[in-house]
Order: C-alpha cells, then structure tokens, then sequence
C-alpha cells in the first residue's frame, strides 16, 4: 500500500525551481491531541520541505497549542516566529475562529496568514478537523492525518476523516504515524483506515509514512517522508486557499456513509 520513493538529484531540482516560482501552498494538518510525539511529526514535515529549499510556517491552531500573543489581533506578522532559517511558527489557537463570516467560512484567516509571513513557501494549517473545515472547505486539497500506535490516536484520526469528508468535502488523505517505520501494526493500521475510509466514507488514503520518534536528528530520512511530502506539495496548488472560490460551510454532510450505527463502529479501528 505504501509508495516507495527515492530521490533522484534532477527531481528535487526541478521541484525547488517550481515552488521558488510559485505562491505560498497551504496543507491542512488534522490535529491530533493522542498523539505523544505529534510535534516531532510536524518537524519531521518540516525537514522534508527544508531539504527541497522551502520555507514552512506551522501555524500551531491544534487543542493542545499555545495560545497566540494578544498582538495577533491587530498585528498577525510580529506574531510569526522565526525558529530555523526554513521554518517559522505562529502560536493561533483559537485564532481561526476569530475571523469566521456569516457563512460560517474562516477562509479570512488563510488572507491574513499569507500577509503576515510572505517569506513562507509551505503554510501547514495544524487545527481541529472543525476548524480544519471551517478554513478549507470545498478546496482542493489533501489533509495530513497524524496517528501512533495507541487506538485512541487511530480513532482520532479516522473521525476526523470522516468529519472532514462529510463537512468540507475533502476525499483524498496522507497519513503520518509516530512509530518505526519497520513496526508490522503500523501497516495494519494503515490498512484498516484505507478500508474504512473507502468503505464508509467513499474517501481515499493516498499514502503514509513511518516517523521513530526515538532517533537521533541527525539519521536519515525514511524514503516514505520524503514521497509523503514531495507528494503533498504537488497536491497543493498555489494560492490554492486564497482563491474566491468557496466561502460558505455547508450545513448538512456532503455523502452519507455507507453503512451506519454498529457496523461502522465495529469496522473502525
């Protein structure tokens, strides 16, 4: 199920030279408060984009983030820390909230965000898949789901999916595990969000990848990370978010699952 992918030198060439074009790409991260190491995740994430040349802004929305400066109201940019040459952090939750219309849209915030870090090539949008769905609904994108071993942070993940499925209608996903790459339980675990995601929701689980939170910084990359987000990079197109296009939340679920009640929560992980 996993895509294996090694990087060839012409190819990350060719992909810096898009993105030093292009405008910032924003990738929606589906908080996960289960998740141990799930900042190590976001590094990780990081990293990978770093190694293509670009600069990440995480903008940290998820339920168990610091709370944002009290400038951020008035001035977003003095906000936006800078933690490395290739990546910067804002402090925003509850902050999406803040700017919702009368449709139920936060998409002002994405506005916002664009202005107060123009430096930033990757914006990841780490938030509550309410929230999620309130900045990017009806978009053309592809949420990063974060999960370990522990079944609490797979149940999580996968009613997050199917929250996002139904309200914002985003059908295609990545996963990103905090475990050993070589771990037997995380390609099951893989596996039976990919099922329930296609048997339930109609949803597709397009890749995943292992992170050992245990190594050093310094040891390599996995293949899977690297694919994981040259291919998230390519499925955001950009300038995507701050387009026109949808600016109204839908009030009922966009599909019905398949099947309900007690089948669903016998087959979810």
């Amino acid at each position: 199920m996993r895509d294996l992918y090694r990087p060839q030198q012409d190819q990350a060439d060719g992909l810096r030279r898009l993105f030093a074009a292009s405008r910032q790409r924003f990738i929606p991260v589906l908080s996960n408060p289960h998740v141990v190491n799930g900042g190590v995740l976001l590094e990780s994430l990081c990293a990978a984009f770093a190694e293509l040349g670009l600069h990440t802004l995480v903008v940290d929305a998820g339920e168990l983030s610091p709370a944002p400066s009290e400038l951020a109201v008035v001035d977003l940019a003095s906000c936006v820390e800078r933690l490395s040459p290739q990546v910067s952090y804002l402090a925003a939750r509850g902050l999406p909230m803040r700017h919702v219309n009368a449709h139920g849209s936060a998409a002002e915030f994405l506005e916002k965000v664009a202005e107060a870090a123009p430096h930033a090539d990757v914006v990841l949008l780490h938030a509550s898949a309410a929230e999620l769905a309130r900045l990017v609904a009806r978009r053309e994108l592809r949420p990063v789901l974060l999960a370990d071993t522990d079944p609490q942070s797979v149940t999580h993940a996968y009613a997050g999916m199917k929250w996002l499925a139904q309200r914002a209608g985003l059908m295609v996903y990545s996963l990103l595990m905090a475990c050993p790459p070589q771990l037997r339980l995380a390609e099951r675990i893989a596996q039976k969000i990919s099922s329930c995601a296609d048997g339930f929701l109609g949803a597709v689980l397009r890749d995943w990848a292992c992170l050992d939170p245990r190594q050093p910084a310094s040891a390599p990359m996995p293949a899977e990370l690297r694919h994981l987000a040259r291919e998230l990079l390519l499925a955001a197109p950009p300038g995507g978010l701050l387009e026109p296009a949808a600016d109204v939340m839908p009030l009922r679920p966009m599909i019905r699952p398949m099947q309900r009640g007690r089948n669903e929560r016998a087959a979810t992980v």
